[in-house]
């Protein structure tokens, strides 16, 4: 069973999502601020932290950065109505390991957690050299020499299967509906925007290549 922590303060909202959670198996425990998740999480086991942004008391930013000073690798999700980029990106920076849009399916919320946790509880070696970079999958690191670029949860992922994938094309259908959860002409721009960052990321090493075959994926070579 999963537990999750569940931060939002519209009573409503969080009765429904809470109850659908738990319909699905998931054992949710919820607090209305972040003041209140953080006394609980400091004192009982949490496999996922489902994050409100804008609550009274203590926002859902402030609270990612406490968490994060007290466990690096617990899974934070931020739920939020909050669309600006710039918010997004702070919400990596500080430490999520993804995002989702209000309004939300709670389809996508349930993959999107089981997704995370999965990703936590796998075993084996997290640590790969790619060409002249070491990518860090735990901590979320992808280093050049002195350089060390933090990623967001969807960038590690991406890099991810797409390296454990290399020479061979990943469907870009199958990137979108794992790390996305629909395939619309939103997240498939959002994909293209993702892949042009990651392709930056190893500008260092021109033997590592992204390459976009038209309509079907894309495919890592390192040559």
């Amino acid at each position: 069973m999963i537990n999750v922590l569940y931060v939002e303060d519209e009573q409503s909202l969080a009765l429904i999502v809470a109850d659908s959670l738990e319909d699905h198996g998931f054992q949710v425990v919820h607090r209305e601020n972040g003041q209140d998740a953080l006394k609980y999480f400091k004192k009982e086991k949490v496999d996922v932290l489902v994050l409100d942004i804008m609550m009274p008391i203590m926002d859902g930013f402030t609270l990612a950065t406490e968490i994060r000073k007290l466990d690096v690798q617990v899974p934070i999700l931020f739920l939020s109505a909050m669309t600006q980029t710039d918010d997004v990106v702070k919400g990596f920076h500080l430490g999520a390991n993804d995002y989702i849009r209000k309004p939300f399916k709670i389809e996508e919320l349930i993959v999107r957690i089981e997704a995370l946790v999965k990703r936590v509880k796998r075993v084996g070696p997290q640590v790969f050299h790619i060409g002249d970079y070491i990518f860090d999958a735990n901590k979320n690191t992808l280093q050049y020499k002195d350089t060390l670029e933090k990623l967001s949860y969807r960038e590690m992922e991406l890099i991810r299967r797409l390296f454990e994938n290399k020479e061979q094309v990943v469907p870009r259908e199958d990137i979108i509906k794992t790390y996305w959860g629909d395939d619309t002409y939103f997240t498939g721009r959002s994909l293209d925007v993702f892949i042009s960052r990651i392709r930056k990321y190893f500008i260092h090493d021109e033997r590592i290549k992204i390459t976009n075959v038209r309509g079907i994926g894309y495919v890592m070579n390192i040559g």
